[in-house]
């Protein structure tokens, strides 16, 4: 029962001691002067009062334009919004503050900081990843600007993890094509595309052995499914990926079934030539006269 009753006793006063706070910054927003608010302003930045902080500087930074006091007010405005983990606002107001302020002391680091706030925006992987490109962008722009800064290594061990998210959304886009192709022709062609832009965007990729074979699959897919005037083509287009495939990774665990379609590929060519072959030898026999046939008489003149 004490126990009860100083709980009560404490959050009364915490209370007490909320309420006068808002009321006194309340106040200060009606009633203080720029000089007043400024000095409130700072003193809620060192103790961590982002929301408060960030209140009163956006107010004072039209008031304070030309002063001595503007720079950092905007400098602290961008870090108030950064804390409160609006990424895209610190990013803008962080890049305002460094093309203002070009020669200040602070200038690296607001680039920095409008990378940094780049990057904690960026969605995952099966997002859409066009603020991935920007953030990558932005980090390598300031590792080109400041190479020698404290700041590169990590900019680099980011820009290295959002090539890696890059890459992952590459990968099951272009796995994405070749699940749901099934006997639809756009998608197994879709999944080509997909795959060999994917081979030339990330050459270095762990997902390469298993794309590599996927490709094969697709073009034997493609042409099993094919009219026949395209089947040769895209078999021997086939049996090219799967070279490929086995001059990079001979001891795939994918090679006996590429094999399989290799093998079968080359049947069908077979196949497909011999019918071509006898077509044309028809053809070759329509254009030449019979000789069991009278030749044609022609009426005198």
């Amino acid at each position: 029962m004490q126990q009860g009753h100083l709980v009560k006793i404490f959050l009364a006063a915490l209370m007490v001691v909320v309420l006068s706070s808002c009321n006194s910054f309340s106040k200060l927003q009606k009633s203080g002067t720029d000089t007043e608010k400024y000095k409130a302003a700072v003193e809620y930045y060192k103790k961590s009062d982002w929301y408060r902080a960030g209140v009163l500087f956006e107010e004072l930074i039209p008031v304070l334009k030309g002063s001595t006091e503007s720079e950092m007010a905007q400098f602290y405005y961008a870090y108030t919004q950064y804390h409160q983990q609006q990424y895209l606002l610190s990013a803008t107001l962080f890049k305002k503050f460094y093309e203002t302020f070009a020669r200040s002391d602070y200038a690296q680091e607001a680039t920095y900081m409008y990378a940094f706030s780049l990057y904690k925006d960026t969605p995952q992987f099966n997002l859409d990843q066009s603020n991935t490109l920007t953030a990558t962008s932005a980090l390598q722009d300031f590792v080109n600007t400041y190479p020698d800064s404290k700041y590169a290594d990590d900019c680099t061990r980011m820009i290295l993890e959002l090539r890696q998210k890059l890459e992952r959304k590459a990968y099951e886009k272009a796995k994405l094509y070749y699940k749901t192709s099934g006997f639809n022709i756009a998608s197994y062609k879709s999944a080509v595309i997909s795959i060999n832009n994917f081979q030339k965007d990330f050459p270095d990729s762990p997902y390469n052995e298993e794309l590599a074979f996927l490709k094969v699959d697709a073009e034997f897919s493609l042409a099993e499914n094919s009219l026949d005037t395209k089947q040769k083509e895209r078999y021997q287009e086939a049996m090219n990926y799967h070279q490929q495939f086995i001059d990079k990774y001979p001891k795939s665990k994918f090679v006996k079934q590429s094999e399989k379609m290799y093998a079968t590929s080359q049947e069908k060519i077979d196949v497909i030539t011999k019918r071509e072959e006898e077509i044309a030898r028809e053809k070759e026999k329509l254009k030449k006269p019979d000789a069991n046939r009278p030749a044609k008489v022609t009426a005198a003149n």
